[in-house]
């Protein structure tokens, strides 16, 4: 079983739901563990195999929605701390700025912080399963 690093998992998963799920992305090799990253709009120095896309030597970290820690996040965390605002906030999705009108109720609403907690909460434990149903053991220090 391949052992990776939580925090470089993390961040290579933070890295590829930065964009849109085109724009960034990063590889676990399998031999290895070594994180590849590219990306279609930023100019990145790093040397990458020229078959990270098409080998099955590698991993791809998933996208946030993927995993499902987008928009369904957001409305579950909205669902628990202010279920009578839940429709409105559920059609702030269907425009361009969402996130940042949500976060901006929050704000006003005193949860930004839980918030944050809850969605880092959950993104830890999404990317963990991640990593077990892909036959990577997870370590919190270096592999």
């Amino acid at each position: 079983m391949l052992t990776v690093n939580f925090t470089e998992i993390r961040n290579a998963f933070e890295f590829v739901g930065s964009g849109s799920p085109s724009q960034h992305h990063a590889y676990i090799a399998k031999d290895s563990g070594a994180i590849y990253w590219t990306s279609s709009v930023l100019e990145l120095e790093e040397e990458v195999p020229h078959d990270l896309a098409t080998s099955e030597n590698y991993i791809e970290v998933p996208h946030k929605n993927t995993l499902k820690l987008g928009q369904g996040l957001a409305l579950s965390f909205i669902d628990q701390e202010l279920p009578h605002e839940y429709n409105f906030v559920a059609s702030l999705f269907r425009k361009r700025g969402a996130y940042r009108r949500f976060k901006d109720i929050l704000q006003y609403q005193g949860l930004l912080e839980k918030w944050y907690a809850y969605e880092e909460r959950a993104s830890d434990e999404a990317i963990i399963a991640w990593c077990e149903q892909n036959q990577m053991q997870v370590v919190h220090e270096a592999p």
